[in-house]
């Protein structure tokens, strides 16, 4: 456990020197929350940054990848769970807290038409006075997207304001809806945008081998790795969002970042053929990430 902490908090210090003040968590992220807790009270940076997190789930792996067929988390989007994990989240992280999000809405769950469970969301608002958002996964990310804009607090007024979503040059689906939600006014923060490591020299599928190939070319054109063209092309989006890294150690964090210089310099006509090379269908994409191992 020591050692992890120490290699988290290395990331964070990396992260921080790189000028990055935004840092995304949830319950069910193992110790995460308490980790990045520690390091914010012991670096003086409690509210001095912005901190995200997530209830819903409840980590149960207890730091083993082969659970024996046995899930590594358990989802739960109760009222009781929510008030439980949300008192559980502003413990540690209160005075940083501007963000709380529902980890995987989906139709299934019926969370957006639970009443209980959104007026609990809207105290919480109220009281703490933190956004609240939603993150969302899966083929029908749009179909759940389009249904929280609906939503409203007992005033008229959007209970949501911000959407986490996956959006990579593999899965583009939710574009238009993220657009929209950008539009009214949420903020939209992608998550998976290196699409899991299958955008990076990681994927050493045969059946992505040629469209890689494309991928390869315009980071070598540009002199960076192909994360960085990634998350660029993320960044560049219409909807304008924050593009989470994911990176566990500061070599990748360093790489990821070199998006952010690469989105004024990457032309539109590359943007566009990586778009279109890189595309697959929702249902396949989802299908392939379902069978990614746990590391």
């Amino acid at each position: 456990m020591d050692a992890m902490r120490e290699n988290c908090w290395r990331v964070l210090d990396a992260a921080y020197a790189r000028g990055i003040r935004w840092f995304d968590t949830a319950r069910s992220y193992g110790e995460a929350e308490a980790f990045l807790s520690g390091w914010l009270q012991a670096r003086g940076l409690h509210g001095k940054v912005t901190v995200s997190s997530k209830w819903g789930y409840t980590y149960t792996a207890n730091f083993q990848v082969d659970t024996g067929g046995a899930p590594h988390e358990v989802k739960e989007h109760s009222v009781s769970n929510l008030r439980a994990q949300t008192a559980q989240t502003l413990a540690l992280l209160g005075p940083s807290l501007a963000l709380y999000q529902i980890h995987s809405a989906t139709l299934e769950s019926g969370v957006l038409r639970a009443a209980d469970v959104l007026q609990e969301l809207e105290r919480i608002k109220m009281t703490h006075g933190v956004c609240i958002g939603l993150s969302v996964t899966g083929t029908q990310q749009a179909v759940v997207l389009r249904e929280a804009l609906q939503v409203r607090m007992s005033g008229g007024r959007p209970l949501f304001d911000s959407v986490q979503a996956t959006w990579n040059l593999l899965e583009q689906s939710a574009g238009e809806a993220l657009l929209e939600a950008h539009t009214s006014g949420m903020r939209v923060i992608v998550k998976e945008g290196m699409a899991n490591g299958r955008l990076t020299q990681r994927n050493s599928s045969s059946a992505c081998a040629q469209q890689l190939l494309v991928l390869q070319r315009v980071a070598e054109k540009y002199g960076v790795g192909t994360d960085a063209v990634a998350l660029a092309v993320v960044m560049l989006q219409p909807f304008q969002p924050l593009v989470l890294s994911g990176a566990s150690n500061a070599a990748q964090l360093g790489s990821n970042a070199e998006a952010v210089a690469l989105t004024d310099l990457l032309e539109a006509s590359d943007v566009a053929e990586l778009c279109s090379t890189l595309r697959q269908p929702p249902a396949e994409y989802w299908q392939d990430r379902g069978k990614l191992a746990w590391c």
